[in-house]
């Protein structure tokens, strides 16, 4: 790509030379000047082409220079081309040593250009296919003006980027470069290029090859985690490394697990920090500050590194910056030390668990302060006070997520008296119990709070407007109060509108299982269903006589008659005329797989959006009907974005170049359903409410377009299984009627 590079002349005529340091014959400054100002000198052999780029920094830390201006920089850029003079003979002397120097600015200064430098040792490297490739004779050296303890800008790694792009792409000849971007550092003892380390690789922000990641996705002190990690346990037995990026994750906390595993005495390491590894921290009972063994603090410190927290600058040691951000990390846990600064050995436990996980306890962006007290609550109570055993400590971060949601329905058990030995967090028919019972009378105390943080988590719920749904969140000083408050009835009332449950104003049961599981209470009656079997008169009849009014089919099915997993779901001739002529409606479902991420992308929704509307104008189906296309499967935010969004554009698309004929619809978890209908537009949501384990059906409300929630599946007749769907009042009302070329006419 086209970059800026200032000439030699632009720096040049900052160069001053202490003559009293030179090791040859004194000469005036303006000769060293002009030396600067010259064309750059060719050496050989010179074939970049086949390594890359190295990368360096201006070595230590210098008080005495700072680089506010772009003046500033010329003059670094000339003291440079001064002190290479200085090592060298300067009768000998050729020239600057590097090739490119880039200042925090993002200003790109010439040295050598695009003739040999000599700034990266001397030595070879093995680079397929050629072989033994000269450190300086088959690469560029690019220096950042970055001292040691100073941070690359945005800018100057928008301009690394830039340049090894230009040197790629632009350039000819044996003067291109290849595609290796080393740091100073590989292969030879050196601090260089500092806190450019990170990003002196393939893959990282400076390499034009991948999409621009930005600078503050990578952190040194994360980087020098994954490869101290990598290079101490590379032997241990079952260590997998982690890739030395400078982005935390769960590849590089589970490395330092399996590294703290090792210190512990546990062979073979795993990549998970179990039951096994919780008991043998709580066995060891000592918080960093007792710790005796130097690795285990430098794992401590490099956790809370990739945590987002300050740490020990020397990693074998626990300072007290160090102290001081486990404290804060503990109290945001909504954990208190004990007496003596300490905390329990299984609580230790507990901590340590946490800290060795991605879970935040910091309140994040788009997190919710009101959320973050009720996680803080959650700890405090049932962790750290009544220590369910099956608890661990729920994030903080302000965002309702599967963790939390587990956490509130342990507490839920507790306070409703289930054993602590028993309390699991799964809806099962002793919680159920429970909540008929002791959950349905009057609240006050811890369960009347749990319930209304479960309302709180679950807004906004939604009221009818007069051209759309208003949103209606949950007064967040309803929580903390036992009073029967009007804005707390509002709400309830609302919610039970509507999720089309019973408006009881109360906290009856059915109420509960709609607040706390996506299925709700799965045994209340429901008018809607889909199935994949064929609808003949007679099942028409059975839908019919157990209150059924509508059913959703398939349009089509993308594996053929003959394979294994064939289920013959499609539509067949004539049967939506079966299928109204019995007094029901139905509503259109096209799934070709949509199992996997895989199965998502804007071409297959574009090609799948053409099919639709193909299949669906030959059964007849009017103009206006609404088809459902499935996501069925948990899909995360990052799968949304990178895929099922696009997929959903590709169907819009297809539609739209037919007119506009049927408009389509999402089935899918909760999040699924909100997000594709709120930004790639559908009509109606159908939701896999059963599917109640997803992460998009947890922390998430019912969509305000939701027409239908799928709720229960189970055999209505032997061979015939059907999915029991709540059916939303002046939702989708399906087809009625079909037109004249409908197949079986």
């Amino acid at each position: 790509m086209p970059v800026t590079i200032n000439r030699r002349a632009t720096w040049a005529d900052h160069v001053f030379m202490d003559l009293g340091t030179l090791q040859a014959t004194e000469r005036p400054n303006s000769y060293y000047v002009d030396l600067a100002r010259r064309a750059p000198v060719p050496g050989s052999p010179w074939e970049p082409w086949k390594g890359g780029v190295f990368i360096h920094h201006r070595g230590g830390a210098n008080p005495f220079i700072s680089l506010d201006t772009e003046e500033d920089c010329k003059k670094d850029v000339a003291r440079v081309f001064a002190e290479c003079l200085k090592h060298d003979n300067p009768e000998q002397y050729t020239d600057i040593n590097y090739n490119f120097l880039i200042c925090p600015h993002g200003h790109i200064y010439e040295g050598r250009g695009y003739e040999r430098g000599e700034a990266n040792h001397k030595g070879y490297i093995d680079v397929a296919p050629w072989g033994q490739v000269g450190r300086n004779a088959g690469f560029y050296s690019i220096c950042g003006l970055l001292r040691s303890n100073e941070m690359p800008t945005e800018a100057m790694l928008r301009s690394f980027r830039d340049l090894i792009g230009h040197l790629r792409d632009e350039l000819g000849g044996d003067r291109k470069a290849g595609q290796m971007i080393l740091p100073h550092s590989f292969g030879f003892d050196t601090e260089c290029p500092g806190n450019l380390s990170v990003y002196a690789q393939p893959g990282s922000s400076i390499d034009p090859s991948v999409p621009w990641s930005g600078s503050l996705k990578m952190d040194t002190n994360v980087f020098a985690a994954q490869k101290w990690v990598n290079a101490t346990y590379k032997d241990a037995p079952g260590y997998v490394p982690c890739t030395a990026n400078g982005r935390p994750g769960w590849e590089t906390v589970d490395c330092l697990t399996q590294a703290l595993q090792h210190e512990l005495g546990i062979s073979p390491t795993v990549k998970s920090f179990g039951p096994g590894t919780f008991e043998a921290v709580r066995r060891r009972n000592r918080m960093p500050a007792q710790e005796t063994n130097p690795k285990i603090i430098a794992l401590y410190n490099y956790a809370l590194w990739c945590k987002g927290y300050w740490a020990s600058k020397e990693k074998y040691i626990w300072e007290d910056a160090a102290q001081n951000s486990l404290q804060k990390l503990i109290a945001s846990m909504g954990l208190k030390a004990g007496p003596g600064g300490g905390l329990s050995a299984i609580l230790w436990a507990h901590v340590t668990k946490a800290l060795f996980r991605m879970d935040q306890f910091s309140l994040v962006q788009l997190g919710d302060i009101n959320v973050q007290a009720v996680q803080k609550w959650l700890n405090s109570r049932y962790v750290a006070e009544l220590g369910i055993p099956a608890m661990g400590l729920v994030p903080c971060d302000g965002i309702y997520s599967r963790e939390v949601q587990k956490g509130l329905m342990m507490g839920v058990q507790y306070e409703l008296g289930l054993s602590p030995d028993t309390i699991t967090g799964y809806f099962g028919p002793a919680t159920q119990a429970g909540l008929k019972g002791k959950g349905s009378a009057p609240l006050t105390g811890h369960l009347r709070h749990l319930f209304r943080a479960a309302c709180y988590v679950n807004s906004p719920t939604f009221v009818p407007g007069s051209t759309r749904e208003i949103p209606l969140m949950y007064n967040r000083d309803d929580i903390n109060t036992d009073a029967v408050t009007a804005t707390h009835t509002q709400w309830v009332q609302a919610f039970q509108t509507f999720s089309q449950i019973p408006v009881t104003s109360t906290n009856d049961y059915t109420t509960w299982a709609q607040l706390l599981v996506s299925s709700g209470d799965t045994s209340r009656s429901a008018t809607g269903c889909d199935c994949v079997t064929e609808i003949t008169p007679e099942r028409a009849q059975v839908l019919k006589n157990n209150g059924y009014r509508i059913v959703g089919r398939y349009l089509d099915e993308h594996l053929a008659p003959g394979d294994p997993y064939y289920l013959g779901k499609a539509l067949k001739p004539g049967e939506v005329q079966t299928i109204l002529a019995a007094g029901l409606s139905m509503y259109p479902i096209f799934q070709y797989n949509g199992t996997q991420l895989a199965n998502f992308t804007h071409a297959k929704g574009y090609d799948q959006g053409k099919a639709a509307h193909a299949k669906a104008t030959g059964f007849g189906l009017p103009a206006g009907t609404c088809i459902y296309f499935a996501v069925d499967y948990d899909a995360m935010d990052s799968d949304i974005d990178s895929n099922i969004l696009p997929y959903f554009n590709g169907v819009a698309k297809a539609l739209a170049e037919y007119g506009s004929r049927y408009t389509f619809g999402v089935y899918g978890s909760r999040n699924v359903c909100d997000r594709v209908s709120r930004e790639a537009g559908a009509r109606w949501s159908f939701v896999s409410g059963m599917s109640w384990g997803f992460s998009g059906n947890l922390g998430y409300p019912l969509p305000a377009n939701w027409s239908f929630n799928q709720i229960r599946e189970y055999e209505i007749q032997p061979q015939w299984g059907l999915d029991h769907n709540i059916w939303r009042d002046n939702g989708d009302p399906g087809v009625t009627t079909v037109t004249s070329t409908a197949q079986g006419q």
